[in-house]
């Protein structure tokens, strides 16, 4: 792969993120500043971001640089799929960026069709799309089993973590769905009744983007894997996957035990103590990743990417 065609990659996965006509550099800008932690890379973030800001491509002439690898295009597709299903759907201006993304790329419509009905099952299957929020702040409802929220987020984050370890796009499209589920799962243990609106608003409150994380482990997924014999070889790509498992994992934990207290508190805790709770439980949780590699590593080799959303709805 030459340096056009990453270019070409991370600026479909940059344009992805700007579909929808929100302009907002919290989330586009992330894919640019990761690209600069990879020493070596052919990419240059900041000229990268400029460009793009400055004077945003035509999509064919994008596509273009990919389309004669039949690979690079399946695999820019999905990075735009990915990206624009991370908040839990795709709007129709997204969808007709899609569509037109598949021409450009001269991808078969039934083979975009169908990867495309596979990552919105999957971002689907986080919430019910009959789920509703209440307003209610009064006192809480004892859950009937503390231990067992615990083992949830504990699950959950297991999974999570062995999600990134496999080598699949639609295995990391499930991961921000299953957070979202982790958290439903939490305020009904609670008593209170969430929609995937309230989730995505919560979760944003820790910092945590969406369509930023899924683009952080899409740049992670292409920068430490398809240009790790550009950037040091297999034994660094393993090193960095790794290293991304881990934070899915310590991420997935910390919202995990942050709503715990957020939904056990009355949902009256504000910005700052959620924020600063957050990254404590951040750091606990890239603690204890040692500690649960091997149920991490035996979870990976149990998932079948067909079976993502029921996966996700057993949570």
């Amino acid at each position: 792969m030459n340096d056009e065609q990453v270019r070409a990659l991370l600026t479909v996965a940059w344009m992805a993120a700007r579909a929808d006509g929100h302009d907002d550099p919290r989330e586009t800008g992330r894919l640019a500043t990761l690209a600069a932690s990879y020493p070596g890379s052919p990419v240059d973030p900041a000229a990268l971001e400029q460009s793009l800001l400055r004077a945003p491509p035509a999509l064919d002439s994008v596509a273009a640089a990919l389309a004669s690898d039949e690979r690079l295009a399946q695999l820019a597709y999905e990075a735009a799929v990915s990206v624009v299903d991370a908040d839990g759907s795709h709007s129709e201006a997204e969808g007709a960026f899609l569509a037109r993304l598949a021409s450009a790329l001269r991808l078969p419509a039934a083979r975009s069709g169908e990867y495309l009905g596979a990552a919105d099952a999957i971002a689907s299957a986080a919430v019910p799309s009959t789920a509703t929020v209440s307003d209610r702040t009064s006192a809480p409802r004892a859950p009937a089993d503390v231990a067992a929220i615990d083992a949830r987020i504990l699950d959950a984050s297991i999974t999570n973590a062995a999600l990134e370890l496999l080598p699949e796009t639609l295995a990391s499209l499930a991961i921000l769905p299953l957070q979202v589920r982790l958290v439903y799962r939490i305020g009904q243990a609670y008593g209170h009744a969430l929609d995937q609106g309230h989730i995505k608003e919560f979760i944003a409150t820790l910092g945590v983007g969406l369509t930023g994380q899924y683009v952080e482990q899409f740049g992670r997924r292409l920068l430490g894997g398809l240009l790790g014999s550009v950037l040091g070889g297999v034994g660094r790509v393993v090193g960095r996957q790794a290293a991304s498992s881990g934070m899915a994992f310590a991420t997935t934990y910390a919202i995990g035990r942050i709503a715990r207290e957020y939904y056990a508190a009355g949902r009256t805790l504000d910005r700052g103590t959620l924020q600063r709770a957050f990254g404590d439980f951040v750091a606990q949780g890239r603690d204890l990743v040692a500690t649960y590699a091997p149920a991490i590593e035996e979870r990976a080799r149990s998932i079948d990417v067909r079976h993502l959303p029921q996966l996700i709805s057993r949570l």
